[in-house]
This record gives C-alpha cells, structure tokens and sequence, in this order.
C-alpha cells in the first residue's frame, strides 16, 4: 500500500519542517559558543545554564502537552507554540546579557517542545498503523537534518554574518513555518468525546506509579540526557579544547557527528523492524545499544588519543538507540496513554538534559582544561564520568527489574 501524496505533503512535510527547527535550535549554541561568551562576557557555567534552559522549559510542559494535544489537536498547538519560538528567537537575537538570552531561548525551548509528540499524534490520524514506523523514522531523519544544519551550514554562515542575523533569520523562518501548519495540515474530526481532566490526571498519576515506567525508564532517560547535554553543546568545546580543533574543524567533525545521529535513528529504527517481525522484542535491542553508547563514553572519558575521531562518530550513532525506550514503553500501557507515556519520559528526559548541560559548565568554570593541575582529571573527563556513572546505575536498575518487567508484559 503506497503513502498517499495528500497526507505526505499536507501532514507529513509541514511537521518535518517544524521538528527540522526543532533540532536546530537545539544544537546551534555548540557551534555559536566562541561567538556567544565573546559579545556578551559570560563563562562556561552561564553557557551551560544558558544553553541547558532549552531543556527545562521544553521539559516543565512535558505533560500539559498531552492533554492539550488530545483535546485541541496537533494542528492548533504546534501553530501557537512555533510562533511563541519565533519571538524567543527575536529576543535572543536582540538580548545582549545573561537574563534576555535566557528568556530567548526558554521560549525557544517551550516553542518547539510539541513538534516531535504533535507530529506523532497527527500522524496516528493520517497514516495507516503499519506506515507508522516508517513515518516515524522520516520525521527523526528531519530532526537531524536541522542538526546536521546547525552545524558545517551556520559555521559557514557564520563568517559572512552575526550570529544576531542568523537569529532574526530562524524567527522569519519559525513564523513561516507556524503559518504553513496552521494552513496547510488538514484538521481532523474527533470521533470521540475529549477525555475528562479528572481521568487525564489519573492517567498520568497511573504512569508515573507503575514500576515498568521506572524500570525501563531511568536507564533511557539517563542515556538520552547524556546524549543530549553533549551533542547539544559541549561536543563543539571539547573539540576545541580537548581536541584542538579550529573552529572550522569543529564544526566540520559535528557535521560528521550528527550525519551519523541522523544515519543512526534510519538504521535502529529499521532494524528493530525487521527483528520485531522475527520475533525479536525491542527492548533487548535498546539494551544492546544503550550500552555500546556507554563504551564509547568510556573511551572518550579515558581521552584514548587513537582513534578518537571514530570514538565521537559512534557516539552520534549509538547515542540515538535511547529513543527506542519510547516505543516500548508506550506497549507496556493501554493505548489512550501513549501521549502521555511519552511526555513523561520526555519530561525526565529533558530535565536531566538540562541539569546535566549546566552541571558540565559548572564543573568546566571549576576547571577549566588550560588550568587543570597536574594528575587531575580536567572538567570534560569529571562532568562526562558522572553522565556516565548515572547512566551504569540506570542499566544496574534495569537488570534488576528486568525479571518483573518480563513477568509484565
């Protein structure tokens, strides 16, 4: 059965187009860094924070997004939500301290939070159940597309413009885009009556008390918010810092780095597939990368000079194998939750994210790598340990529940 064209370009595209900005946004800061602390004076702990506000304010509306979502549509919400991110991205552009960019790019992060689980939703609607996993990976493809953007393409733009220019750039575009969803999507009528808010609320208290949400939960969380707090901003200075890398070549690796993020999310999500149809469940699958990912956090963490270039390429490949847990856990409760079992673990996923972006500048103004004594691990060994240590104790707590969550399923 072909996807039929009027669903591909009214549905599929104008929400590709919204999560493409999503990712953007979300990793430009690790290449605009230099630029950043050099026009407005702030350190690695206010780069961290700065940066990290992203997260939290997508995080805190995590799970009013649910319920708006179900009861409004995906259409409306995204709308609304892409124009409230284009005037974070006006007042980023114009901000020249700390509080003003803080406001910009809190709004930028509450802005997008809806354009990867509005998507979903919309297409749930629009697409037939076994084209989902297919649209489901060309949507994360979109993503990182808008994070391979971020990265060689501003650097380049970057030497013909400020980046104030390349703000006001991204809010004419966010409006743009918030225009062609509401436009362009079709609206499509609720065959049921909206759910009440009592039953809403217990539904998510129903989640956040079951012991399989835990269970896989904490380990997908901690891998996806290392994940996220590196790619999203401190991969571009420890390339430079670490790796003594120009700028250029900065930009250049994380081009390479996000290329294979992009490559990553095509090939777990094709293969999970493929197993699935053999029997295979998911769940061991995420194990599997999950832990490769941290092996190669490992490697990073122990500056492993040979071989350190493939050491980053397979963190933007590994790295994506988190976002399996989602699908999984959306299987372990009943159907009516799924949006609800997302942005939960949406809701831990960014928070973590965003404490432990800020945690690693915080720790990198402690230390700074030029300034690091003798025999002591620098900032970006000491902040990556800890994401990883959290992340060993997610997998331990994973193996010891793993015996009821099969007993659950």
């Amino acid at each position: 059965m072909k996807i039929s064209t009027s669903p591909l370009t009214r549905v599929f595209l104008p929400f590709a187009l919204g999560y493409y900005l999503s990712y953007l946004y979300r990793i430009v800061n690790a290449v605009i860094a230099p630029d950043l602390m050099a026009s407005t004076g702030i350190g690695p702990s206010d780069l961290g924070l700065l940066t990290a506000t992203f997260f939290l304010s997508f995080a805190l509306f995590q799970l009013p997004l649910g319920l708006v979502l179900d009861r409004y549509g995906p259409r409306r919400v995204e709308a609304i939500l892409l124009v409230t991110a284009s005037a974070g991205a006006l007042i980023f552009g114009l901000s020249h301290g700390l509080i003003g960019l803080m406001i910009g790019r809190s709004l930028i992060g509450l802005g997008v939070s809806a354009c990867l689980m509005a998507a979903f939703t919309a297409f749930v609607s629009w697409f037939p159940g076994h084209r989902l996993p297919l649209i489901n990976g060309l949507i994360m493809a979109a993503g990182g597309m808008g994070a391979i953007s971020a990265t060689t393409p501003v650097q380049l733009m970057l030497h013909v413009m400020h980046w104030r220019t390349l703000f006001f750039i991204l809010a004419g575009l966010t409006i743009l885009t918030a225009w062609i969803v509401f436009r362009v999507v079709p609206e499509k009528p609720q065959s049921t009556q909206p759910e009440r808010f009592r039953d809403a609320i217990n539904g998510i208290r129903e989640i956040f008390t079951s012991r399989v949400f835990w269970a896989i939960g904490i380990w997908a969380t901690a891998s996806q918010a290392a994940f996220l707090a590196v790619i999203g901003l401190w991969i571009g200075p420890w390339l430079r810092d670490v790796g003594g890398l120009d700028r250029d070549s900065v930009a250049n690796t994380m081009f390479q780095v996000t290329l294979m993020m992009v490559f990553g999310y095509i090939f777990t999500g094709r293969l999970t597939g493929q197993l699935a149809k053999k029997g295979f469940p998911t769940l061991p699958v995420a194990a599997i990368g999950m832990s490769v990912f941290m092996v190669v956090q490992a490697w990073l963490i122990l500056n492993i000079t040979s071989g350190i270039h493939l050491a980053w390429l397979l963190f933007g490949f590994t790295g994506t194998t988190g976002i399996l847990c989602y699908a999984e856990l959306t299987r372990q409760f009943s159907s009516h939750l799924a949006g609800r079992v997302n942005t939960a673990l949406n809701l831990l996923v960014f928070v973590a994210a965003f404490a432990g972006q800020w945690g690693i500048g915080a720790i990198l103004e402690r230390y700074p790598p030029t300034a690091a004594p003798s025999g002591l691990p620098d900032g970006y060994q000491i902040g990556f340990a800890l994401l990883l240590f959290f992340q060993l104790f997610g997998m331990i707590w994973y193996g010891v529940n793993y015996r009821r969550l099969k007993t659950e399923d």
